[in-house]
């Protein structure tokens, strides 16, 4: 029985029946959507990075797309949007684009265009026979942070409800894992405190392992809007460009970044310059943590960070004496050997001063891609749905009360993070693979062992844009899926706010949104059934509203999306209780902890702290220099898969990898501007050209992380309670080519 487009992607004409059978034509191919008025302007929600930025999209008669501007009116970007984001349409033009089903061919060994159905066929018979033959946990998923959210639940809910696979992981392990698990342990719940106006009421913004003059550069605009004449505190190894503007840049060894917090909170105590009323009221574990940090003096920290004493007490008298402190981090701390007890020595500082809950302050993580926030509680990987937990009983028979499943089906444990399904594909317990919208053979740390592994599997599936993508040219079949603007849903950005992603040109050939690939696998697994209700994205909002329910991230106060549009954006917590217009007007911008509360069981914030633990692969005489890498440009986006196909951001940023060293060490090295250089790791090596700069420190290098080349040298160090891998640090040698 067909369904029409307005039943499955709109639900106008009420639920679906069991005698329904999905096929790829239901789902509408190649049209956009009637609602949106032709000849006129939408909204939509940028797709790249989690600042959340709203572009104005300018439409033909026809209702597609044919243009886009920076909306003036959004409370986030005002009229403002980086590179990526003007050339956000580019991308969906490329020539490379994934325009049909493509299953390699047994005989050649060549990917061949195959019909939908075919397609399917060939992931549920091969994942089903990897199944029977090793163990139902024998196939494994490895997702995104840069789907929408409806896309991300339905994803979980299918592949670990409805085709029991307990081992769903998503890049977001590579960017906000660490974040996800210090707010939870320290806050009760996965809860970053902040609103973007905190960056202009700020009397103090510590930026520590973050560049957002370059990784979120629309962000580092809303400081710049801030009159109050603030300290910028940056601290990083390198002179970065958002160092360049700072008011006083601590240049730190790398990965002594632990250290430094430390003693910066010994300095608060041993100056008095703490809020013991907060702390005794708001907080547990502070008299431990304060015995802690005694033995983390002036003299013992500058002698491990390489910061003089003197920058240490002006760091913490900044701290500790302006009235409002805001303290920020991103990448540099997240990918580390000891990423969470880093990012919980930030959440302890502004802790012990009070720097929570009030206008311009908090321990504020910047989120990476756009919808790691969503896929931090709604990927179904770390926590059930919601933010809900796997091994408890009552959180179980909620949620599947809720989607209407038996609790049965849901596992009581969560399953392997990233590193560790890569490690059970290495042993053969993992021996099938669903990739989606991920590049794991260029993004993942130590990368050539990455692609080894993945030659081991049985049968790859890789779900993308792009045929092109070094993932996918390894995949035995690739399911074309349409982009950001080629589909509907929402995103959750870094400071909680759903923003609306609208459907606005037509996916190419026969390219399906995620949410429709998924449903059709459901019913080819024989499970679609469980996810009659989830009939088009809107629709799968409306179950997402229940799960949160309650919770701390409740958005159950949420109508529809035409609110969220209408709003310019809505932050979570957005419960039934304030849903009326009046009070959607007073909390356009709300921070958490405002009233000193927490999400724990006592309402406590939680001091949590460890001893800091040397890097785990320091330089040594065969490989003297330490690698430090992060984005290198605006106008690029993470492996380059889709800001490499706009010809603008090509001209904006460098073609080929460059090295950034000391002029004294280039001297010694005879390396001249331009020269061509060779890097080498135990691992392999990489081709680069020298820019001899004093932005980084003797016998520290650095490389932007988008080319390939990067990470065939990385080192495969992971935070013990995260599981993000620390791409920051990791000895080689450098010559001239």
């Amino acid at each position: 029985m067909k369904t029409s487009l307005d039943r499955l992607l709109h639900a106008r004409t009420g639920p679906m029946t069991s005698a329904m059978v999905l096929r790829p034509a239901d789902f509408g191919l190649g049209r956009v959507p009637a609602r949106l008025n032709p000849a006129a302007t939408t909204r939509s929600i940028c797709g790249f990075c989690s600042t959340g930025c709203a572009l104005q999209i300018h439409l033909n008669d026809l209702g597609e797309a044919i243009n886009l501007s920076a909306d003036p009116t959004y409370p986030i970007n005002l009229g403002m949007a980086c590179p990526k984001g003007w050339e956000a349409l580019a991308p969906l033009a490329a020539p490379d684009r994934a325009t049909a089903p493509l299953l390699r061919n047994t005989a050649t060994g060549a990917l061949a265009p195959v019909s939908w159905e075919r397609a399917l066929a060939a992931l549920t018979s091969n994942f089903k026979r990897i199944q029977q033959e090793a163990g139902p946990h024998a196939v494994a998923v490895l997702s995104t942070g840069q789907i929408v959210t409806e896309e991300m639940a339905l994803l979980g809910a299918l592949a670990k409800f409805g085709m029991g696979l307990l081992h769903v992981d998503s890049n977001t392990r590579q960017c906000m894992a660490t974040s996800h698990v210090a707010y939870k342990q320290s806050f009760g719940f996965d809860a970053p405190p902040f609103t973007y106006a905190d960056f202009e009421e700020s009397d103090a913004l510590i930026f520590i392992g973050a560049n957002p003059c370059i990784a979120h550069p629309i962000m580092w605009q809303r400081v710049m809007m801030n009159r109050r004449n603030p300290d910028i505190v940056i601290i990083d190894p390198r002179a970065t460009e958002t160092a360049q503007a700072a008011t006083l840049h601590v240049s730190l060894r790398p990965k002594s970044d632990l250290t430094l917090l430390y003693g910066l909170a010994h300095l608060l105590v041993i100056r008095g310059t703490i809020k013991r009323d907060f702390i005794a009221a708001h907080t547990s574990g502070f008299e431990e943590f304060s015995a802690f940090v005694r033995e983390f003096t002036p003299a013992h920290v500058s002698a491990e960070t390489g910061v003089p004493v003197a920058t240490l007490e002006r760091l913490a008298e900044i701290i500790g004496t302006r009235e409002r402190v805001s303290l920020w981090w991103t990448m540099g701390v997240n990918q580390s050997h000891e990423a969470t007890r880093t990012a919980q020595a930030i959440i302890n500082l502004a802790l012990m001063t009070g720097n929570i809950g009030r206008p311009g302050t908090g321990a504020n993580s910047i989120t990476g891609q756009c919808n790691a926030m969503g896929s931090r509680l709604f990927g179904n990987a770390t926590s059930l749905l919601g933010g809900y937990d796997f091994s408890n009983a009552e959180h179980r028979s909620k949620v599947a009360g809720i989607i209407g499943l038996p609790p049965s089906v849901i596992p009581e444990r969560t399953g392997y993070a990233y590193d560790q399904i890569l490690d059970a594909i290495d042993r053969g317990e993992i021996r099938g693979l669903w990739v989606i919208a991920t590049n794991t053979a260029h993004s993942w740390i130590n990368q050539s062992r990455a692609r080894e592994i993945f030659g081991k599997l049985d049968f790859l599936v890789v779900q993308d844009m792009y045929t092109t993508t070094e993932t996918a040219k390894m995949a035995d079949l690739v399911l074309p899926a349409a982009g950001w603007g080629e589909k509907e849903g929402t995103l959750i950005n870094s400071e909680r706010r759903l923003g609306v992603v609208k459907k606005v040109v037509r996916a190419p050939g026969q390219a399906l949104s995620d949410f429709a690939i998924f449903r059709l696998v459901a019913d080819a697994w024989g499970c679609g059934e469980f996810f009659q209700a989830w009939r088009s994205p809107e629709a799968a909002f409306q179950i997402l509203k229940d799960l949160s329910r309650g919770q701390p991230c409740d958005f159950s106060g949420i109508r529809d999306y035409a609110q969220i549009d209408g709003a310019g954006g809505i932050q979570w917590p957005f419960p039934e209780s304030i849903r009326s217009r009046s009070d959607l007007g007073e909390n356009r911008e709300r921070r958490l902890f405002s009233n000193g509360k927490f999400f724990t069981p006592d309402t406590r914030a939680r001091f949590f702290f460890d001893p800091p633990r040397p890097m785990a692969e320091p330089p040594n005489k065969d490989y003297p220099f330490l690698l430090m890498t992060g984005r290198g440009s605006s106008a690029q986006w993470h492996t380059g898969s889709r800001t490499d196909k706009s010809a603008v951001l090509r001209k904006l940023a460098p073609t080929v990898l460059t090295v950034e060293i000391h002029p004294d060490d280039a001297a010694e090295l005879s390396i001249a501007p331009g020269d061509n250089v060779t890097i080498r790791s135990r691992r392999g090596h990489a081709k680069a050209v020298a820019v001899v700069t004093s932005t980084v420190q003797r016998r520290q290098i650095f490389l932007p992380m988008h080319f390939a080349a990067v990470n065939r040298l990385t080192f495969a160090s992971f935070d013990p309670h995260s599981r993000q891998p620390g791409y920051k640090a990791c000895a080689v040698a450098v010559s001239r080519a």
